[in-house]
């Protein structure tokens, strides 16, 4: 774990759970396994604080708790972890992949979970069921069983997992809520019995009083669903897998065409349950399969969907590879491959927006060829002398290119030496990420100084945005609410505009390099599992 991740780390937990769940996460993050006394006594946070903090994080899957390294009876030790933290950078690829592909009603339910951890069917159902009632027209609402058929769905393609079971036993047994894998336990995909039945309800303007003996009744009636004891998380790996092939869709669409794409994309629906997380490339299939499987709209022959998959195994990128003859050719997707490929287009992209085409040519060309004298440097990338000195000096002075020695006799004289550059593309990588996770945390840091800057001025907006929704849902004439608006200036509203377009440009700026964290991670991971 580097410094630029823990602080990237920190950046979120305060952005979404507050100062003092930062403090707590960052300081196990840099300390490690620590039980309850030594996290007070050196962060000097108060006990309940601290004890709310750990709650705060295990209930969102970021810390594990495991009894004490010397033994039973040994304090409870609590650890978290890195990797879960940064998954909230990936909130909103969530939500809108789950938008994209569910609708409101599936995107809701993902945004429960990741609001509150994990929860519970009939309470997540519920939940959902009641703001969709919100926001429709008078007179209708949702019914408990449509939310609870895309929660099912959401269950069914694993983009929903259960919860780890509490296991309640000795302290000396380690506890971790850690997400499971499908084969930890085999109910981890099977959805409940739930005896749910009725309508969302809206939100109704009353005393206190009667607010909270409906927050008691309801309460109360979630307590008897069939579904008690049984939580669901998001299963943030089923979602990197669809980002994955995403990718690689998208990558073979802009290579060649719409239809090598779609032939791609049916190769990896095919092997979606088949194929492991971690596996190189995806079980072979038929090319008589791959035809069958085709969607009905893409009316293709199949001499034409043969000739398209000679094409994608001749393409240098070598996405897809043949791994027989039987029933018309065999072809799996090389996964690790297309990985390799995606992550080394994002290295050359970055080379060539920071230093020039010509870098950009010279960078390739080290990928290309594996080890050049800058002399062959010179004459492959047809660059003169001294404008390829320059930039080979400046990539090696960003540890974008090394410089490997190679000595003709053992006293490595200069004379009788050969210098040959090259490009390590998995330390080059590495490196990237984390200067990736750098930027990330520059642009939380720069989002949060605006907002603090201009925290009166977004608050006097609010509280008039809420004056006009209260003044609207009474039925206020015109008039009133044309008073109520010009309670803003023209430049503060001038300011308000330009501060929620700045605040936007840093949004999309932080998901876009996002992105490339993700193409990264993934290659990195791939090459470690294969290695």
């Amino acid at each position: 774990m580097t410094a630029q991740e823990v602080r990237l780390c920190g950046l979120l937990l305060r952005e979404h759970f507050g100062e003092v769940v930062e403090k707590v996460g960052t300081h196990l993050l840099r300390g490690g396994a620590q039980n309850l006394r030594i996290i007070i006594h050196e962060t000097g946070v108060p006990l309940d604080l601290v004890k709310k903090s750990l709650c705060v994080l295990v209930q969102h899957g970021a810390c594990v708790f495991s009894s004490g390294r010397k033994g039973a009876g040994s304090p409870t030790e609590y650890r978290t972890s890195c990797d879960r933290i940064l998954r909230i950078l990936r909130y909103p690829r969530y939500i809108y992949t789950t938008k994209t592909l569910y609708g409101d009603t599936g995107e809701l339910i993902i945004e429960e979970l990741l609001q509150r951890g994990h929860m519970t069917m009939s309470s997540t159902v519920k939940t959902v069921a009641d703001r969709l009632t919100q926001n429709m027209e008078e007179g209708l609402c949702m019914d408990y069983g449509e939310v609870s058929n895309a929660f099912s769905k959401l269950v069914e393609t694993h983009f929903l997992q259960r919860s780890t079971p509490a296991t309640p036993g000795t302290p000396a047994a380690p506890v971790s809520t850690a997400p499971p894998s499908p084969e930890s336990f085999p109910d981890c995909y099977k959805v409940p019995h739930m005896t749910l039945v009725g309508r969302g309800k809206r939100q109704l303007c009353s005393e206190d009083g009667e607010d909270q003996r409906n927050a008691k009744r309801a309460k109360m009636d979630s307590q008897a669903h069939g579904d008690e004891g049984i939580c669901w998380q998001v299963n943030f790996e089923r979602f990197h897998l669809h980002f994955r092939d995403q990718a690689i869709i998208s990558a073979v669409a802009n290579k060649l065409d719409q239809t090598s794409s779609e032939i791609v994309r049916t190769m990896l629906r095919m092997s979606e349950v088949t194929t492991s997380p971690t596996a190189t490339c995806t079980k072979p299939l038929s090319a008589n399969e791959i035809f069958r499987s085709l969607p009905p709209s893409y009316n293709i022959a199949r001499p034409i969907v043969d000739q398209y998959l000679t094409l994608l195994v001749d393409d240098p990128m070598e996405f897809v590879g043949k791994a027989g003859e039987s029933g018309g050719g065999m072809y799996v997707v090389n996964l690790h491959r297309a990985l390799a490929n995606l992550a080394r287009a994002t290295l050359e992209s970055v080379v060539q927006e920071r230093f020039g085409s010509r870098s950009a040519r010279i960078f390739r060309l080290l990928l290309r060829k594996r080890h050049l004298e800058q002399k062959q440097v010179e004459d492959f990338a047809m660059i003169p002398a001294k404008e390829a000195k320059d930039m080979l000096y400046t990539l090696l002075a960003q540890n974008l290119v090394q410089l490997q020695e190679i000595p003709k006799t053992p006293d490595f004289a200069p004379s009788r030496t050969f210098y040959l550059y090259t490009v390590n593309q998995l330390p080059t990588a590495r490196m990237l990420l984390q200067n990736c996770y750098k930027t990330v945390a520059n642009l939380i840091e720069r989002r949060l100084f605006e907002s603090r800057e201009n925290k009166r001025l977004l608050e006097k907006s609010q509280r008039i945005e809420a004056i006009l929704a209260s003044l609207q849902a009474s039925g206020a004439e015109p008039e009133q609410l044309t008073e109520v608006e010009e309670m803003i200036t023209a430049t503060e509203k001038q300011q308000l505009e330009a501060l929620r377009l700045h605040i936007n440009k840093l949004d999309s700026a932080e998901n876009q390099v996002d992105e490339s964290i993700f193409l990264l991670e993934s290659y990195i991971n791939s090459t470690a599992s294969t290695s």
